[in-house]
């Protein structure tokens, strides 16, 4: 049984979220706040497998809190879904910067809700590779068996979707990729247009890889590719 953690300062949201959350078969935790979420989190023994999280909370507030989870090795790959205000189209975009796998913008459909988590669940649990155990590429190796990768032997932590992006990169090496079939084969869909999120999950997999960022190509008017 899936378990979802809610992280949401209205208690009438919280409520209904969460009874539609176990109605549907998940095992759920829900927070009013940061400082509470995080008590528990670090206290679990088994991570939550995704993360609800609205952005404006007491205390430290949503972005915060994301950013605090994929800076922590231990949280990094959990997938997250941000909830946001209506129009706060800067709030959508610095979750997305920032590593959220989706975001909704409130109100929203309780059902849309489950849709999106069963869709990002379905997404984060599926192998990234099931034929290609080890791959390299110059001075970086990928070992799908332990879900690792390292840079001339010095391990790398990437978050969920930048390991994948790395691996479908690797896949395709030498393929000039555009934009829409990138953000298609590891987001599922194109977040409405909303291609940003994949220029700061680019930007921060070439920061990770040091030296090794280098090897992949922008292309201009399509999207990257890795190699010449």
């Amino acid at each position: 049984m899936p378990k979802i953690f809610l992280v949401e300062d209205d208690e009438s949201i919280r409520e209904i979220v969460l009874y539609a959350l176990q109605s549907s078969g998940f095992d759920v935790l829900g927070f009013e706040s940061g400082k509470e979420f995080f008590k528990v989190l670090e206290k679990e023994s088994v991570l939550p497998n995704l993360i609800a999280l609205d952005i404006m909370l007491p205390g430290d507030d949503g972005l915060t809190i994301l950013k605090k989870l994929r800076q922590n090795p231990n949280f990094s790959a959990v997938p997250i879904i941000m909830l946001t205000a209506k129009g706060s189209e800067l709030d959508k975009i610095k979750g997305l910067d920032l590593g959220a796998d989706d975001y909704l913008t409130k109100p929203f459909s309780v059902m849309e809700l489950i849709s999106r988590i069963k869709a990002v669940l379905r997404r984060s649990t599926v192998p990234v590779a099931e034929a290609h155990d080890e791959m390299t590429y110059q001075n970086i190796c990928l070992d799908n068996n332990k879900r690792r990768v390292t840079v001339e032997g010095i391990v790398v932590d990437l978050t969920f979707k930048e390991y994948e992006l790395l691996h479908y990169f690797m896949v395709n090496k030498g393929v000039a990729l555009n934009r829409d079939k990138i953000m298609d084969a590891i987001w599922g869909y194109n977040f409405e247009g909303e291609s940003r999120t994949l220029d700061a999950h680019i930007r921060s997999l070439r920061q990770k890889l040091g030296e090794g960022g280098e090897c992949i190509k922008t292309i201009r008017n399509v999207g990257y590719k890795l190699g010449e």
